[in-house]
């Protein structure tokens, strides 16, 4: 028999804790690179554009299925479609942050063993920063060790359930991340020259301007929020009935983008600052990925003076916002076991753990499965897993249940007109976008 469901027990908690899932490693290697490459402020202003008009309404769709479920991801769409084949799209959420972790686990090990050197104060002496990252993925036994200590620090917030584990650990772990981004950014502004590299994020700049920009800044949208992989499903089952699905989902979009906006403001101010060859940074910026985090930024930062203080917070912030994000994947999978198998909340976790280094395992073995992975699940599990969502609200969902959650049954007054456009994006504009999405991430 399952626990009687718990619900987060405050509003900064909800907001933390969908905050958390949706902030991880993408706002901070993949948002600057976009940028780089997409024309600087052009892309920030059709990114945002992007959040408002489909990120925003589909988490929120994701929080209706969620509260107006009270179920894990596969369940909810039982609950709410019973006898339909709908079910497959909630067991496709599950199956996708399971994949999701079996290499991203591994890539939050890196975060450690920097984060290791750096307070060592080896990062320090290193000469050849491409050497030292591949020599770490070139190790499979010292990424599997890694990556398991990660899994087992993100199990161990599960096992302490929803709001001693999740919530409290979100109430906490997300003003350190701010702090620490503010307090890096700030570093960044004071360096000499910075000038140059806010002037390279914040200058529109058509030169740069691509035919892709929309398609780029859509799927950064789409993926930043942590759409389609079942996170937003089951926090929103955790919600009480008087929070405000709406503006939860604005607050949540805010921050995740702050942190985009402020992880673009350590890096390109410093960058430019630290460097003597602006077009050879631009180029590494552009590249963006792992080696923007663990080769281009600690060869920046040894240049700083106190490099071994700024060094150690950087990566102490990475290794945060990965964790923030992993927690809710494996809730997604942790609660699935829990309610569909009807096993303890401890066995569950135990279980997911124990797949999750499987997994990860396999991913630190091989290059090629971890690749697979990735592939799979950016350019095909998530994108349908968001398609379906959207069709599911837009077009089978009841109206008068929708309109009853986002509304708090009434108590909550958005207008008429707005419900209409609501359900207009839902029906017909997300699924085009993510189709578009969808085809580009295949044949691009």
């Amino acid at each position: 028999m399952t626990e009687k469901r718990v619900t987060f027990a405050s509003k900064i908690g909800i907001v933390a804790a969908a905050a958390g899932s949706a902030v991880g490693l993408g706002n901070i290697w993949r948002f600057p690179s976009q940028t780089a490459d997409s024309g600087g402020a052009l892309f920030i202003l059709v990114y945002i554009g992007c959040i408002l008009f489909f990120g925003i309404p589909l988490m929120m769709s994701e929080f209706i299925i969620g509260r107006g479920s009270r179920a894990n991801s596969a369940g909810a769409f039982h609950k709410l479609a019973p006898g339909t084949q709908w079910k497959w799209v909630g067991r496709l959420g599950v199956l996708t942050g399971f994949v999701i972790m079996g290499f991203y686990m591994v890539v939050c090990g890196w975060t450690l063993d920097y984060m290791f050197q750096s307070l060592t104060g080896n990062l320090h002496k290193v000469t050849d920063y491409t050497a030292n990252f591949n020599s770490l993925i070139g190790n499979p036994l010292r990424q599997t060790g890694w990556m398991i200590l990660f899994t087992m620090l993100s199990s161990f917030f599960i096992i302490s359930g929803v709001k001693k584990g999740i919530e409290q650990s979100s109430k906490i772990m997300m003003p350190i991340l701010f702090l620490l981004l503010i307090i890096l950014a700030l570093r960044s502004l004071f360096l000499e020259g910075s000038s140059a590299g806010l002037l390279f994020l914040f200058r529109p700049d058509p030169t740069h301007l691509k035919p892709t920009l929309f398609l780029d800044a859509m799927g950064q949208a789409f993926f930043s929020l942590s759409i389609g992989m079942g996170c937003m499903i089951t926090y929103g089952s955790y919600f009480n009935k008087n929070t405000n699905l709406t503006q939860t989902a604005l607050q949540v979009s805010f921050l995740d983008s702050l942190v985009a906006i402020l992880a673009g403001i350590i890096i390109f101010p410093s960058a430019f600052a630290l460097t003597n060859n602006p077009d050879v940074i631009t180029q590494e910026l552009v590249a963006g990925g792992p080696g923007l985090l663990f080769i281009t930024l600690p060869e920046l930062f040894n240049q700083m003076p106190l490099s071994f203080f700024w060094g150690s917070l950087f990566f102490c912030l990475l290794a945060l916002a990965a964790l923030t994000s992993t927690i809710s994947l494996m809730e997604v999978v942790t609660l699935y076991i829990h309610e569909e198998y009807h096993l303890p909340r401890k066995k569950s976790t135990l279980l997911v753990t124990v797949g999750v280094i499987l997994l990860g395992i396999g991913s630190s073995f091989s290059s090629d499965f971890f690749n697979l992975m990735d592939l799979a699940s950016a350019k095909v599990m998530l994108p349908l897993g968001g398609l379906f969502i959207s069709l599911f609200v837009g077009w089978y969902l009841d109206r008068r249940l929708v309109i009853a959650q986002v509304t708090n049954e009434g108590s909550v007054k958005l207008g008429v007109t707005f419900l209409k456009v609501y359900i207009f994006l839902l029906r017909y504009i997300a699924p085009l976008a993510i189709l578009a999405i969808f085809i580009y991430g295949l044949v691009g």
